[in-house]
């Protein structure tokens, strides 16, 4: 059994990148190589940085790199909303589960810094 496994955050944004990835590929192709290559590659590089704050002693760094990949993904998020590329219902689905992945990591850094 992976490590990985015993951390909620790291599932739970797991589960939240496999949202990600299937929405990403029902956008227009023609943002391929524009925004959804941004959100993918932050939401991928969010994965990576969870495994390395798991395996790694000093995780704080890790946790203000995944705060501003989350940050940007709120941003980014928002302009594919604007431009209709995802509904709002998906809009709000995706704010509420970045928003639970902050809370999470917050909850983390609370607690490694006990």
């Amino acid at each position: 059994m992976s490590k990985t496994n015993n951390y909620p955050v790291f599932e739970h944004w797991y589960r939240t990148c496999d949202w990600i990835l299937q929405t990403s590929e029902r956008m227009p192709k023609h943002t391929r190589f524009t925004i959804n290559n941004r959100i993918v590659n932050l939401a991928l590089e969010n994965l990576d940085l969870l495994i390395f704050a798991i395996y790694s002693k000093n995780k704080i760094e890790y946790f203000k790199k995944i705060n501003l990949n989350l940050e940007r993904l709120r941003i980014f998020f928002r302009l594919v909303k604007d431009r209709r590329y995802i509904s709002i219902k998906q809009y709000e689905y995706i704010m509420i589960e970045i928003n639970k992945n902050g809370k999470m990591i917050g909850g983390w850094q609370k607690n490694e810094s006990i």
